[in-house]
């Protein structure tokens, strides 16, 4: 695909840390430590600099042990609550982008945090999982033209009230969410769609292997990191479906039955390495 090899060029001999992205990822809960763990780790295996893991201090703990690469910072309780927002808000300013959403849980207490971070958030941005249905309380409320929101078809529907079950184009569909919205949809689907209101681009790699839990938190890592590096976020999201897709395509040739989520990070380093290697 073209449009990631002009992402991933030789890097020039003088670059430092820092020059390929600071992505910040907040998510985790009491329950959940995977989510946010598998996106952290897909955004460095995209090629992303920094990456800090923002979770409560349970799940930032184990995350933490996940890999020595990932820098956690935790919070107090067992979720986040509208106490945190200012904290995160200060943290994220550190950043080049934001990822928002996995593993966060749907709690009224957290998703009011989620909301008030969504509206006051500076930089470029990357909403997924629980973060979606925050969002959707949001939607005409806030700055978006940053943002690249990654749902499933449930969540399309919290989303945009539209049950995809019901349509036959779903192009269609996905740029009007686009337009009401005004942040840039990347359905995810047997074929991804992603649109920003004018423009929209099907994306066919990816495979049905790639059902499997945590799948969806590395596509959204890949954005993410994208998002770091400075790509504009409709490209972020098109690049990040592909590269997503292609990885899982190489890790079901083979895995097959037995992919995991861990195997398609693995296939990232082949898919956007193909012309530097």
């Amino acid at each position: 695909m073209k449009l990631v090899n002009d992402i991933f060029k030789k890097r020039p001999t003088d670059s430092k840390k820092g020059d390929f992205g600071k992505l910040l990822v907040i998510g985790g809960s009491k329950v959940f430590s995977g989510a946010p763990a598998l996106s952290a780790l897909a955004a460095m295996n995209t090629g992303c600099d920094i990456v800090t893991v923002a979770a409560p201090k349970r799940a930032a703990n184990i995350i933490a042990s996940f890999s020595p690469c990932l820098i956690t910072v935790p919070f107090d309780g067992d979720f986040f609550s509208p106490e945190h927002v200012g904290s995160l808000l200060h943290i994220s300013e550190k950043f080049d982008a934001v990822i928002i959403g996995p593993g966060l849980e749907r709690e009224p207490i957290v998703l009011r945090a989620a909301c008030e971070f969504i509206s006051k958030v500076k930089v470029p941005c990357v909403i997924d999982a629980d973060a979606i249905h925050a969002f959707s309380r949001c939607v005409g409320k806030v700055d978006v033209d940053r943002f690249v929101i990654t749902p499933h078809r449930h969540e399309f529907f919290v989303l945009s009230g539209v049950d995809l079950s019901t349509k036959k184009d779903w192009k269609k569909e996905v740029e009007a969410a686009a337009k009401k919205t005004g942040a840039v949809v990347l359905l995810k689907a047997h074929e991804d769609i992603i649109s920003d209101g004018k423009n929209t681009v099907v994306n066919k790699s990816g495979n049905p292997y790639m059902t499997k839990g945590g799948t969806g938190d590395v596509l959204t890592g890949i954005c993410g990191a994208l998002l770091a590096r400075g790509v504009k976020p409709f490209d972020a999201a098109v690049a990040g479906a592909y590269i997503s897709g292609a990885a899982g395509d190489a890790a079901a040739k083979m895995h097959g039955e037995s992919l995991l989520a861990t195997d398609v990070i693995e296939e990232i380093c082949g898919v956007i390495n193909v012309n530097l290697l």
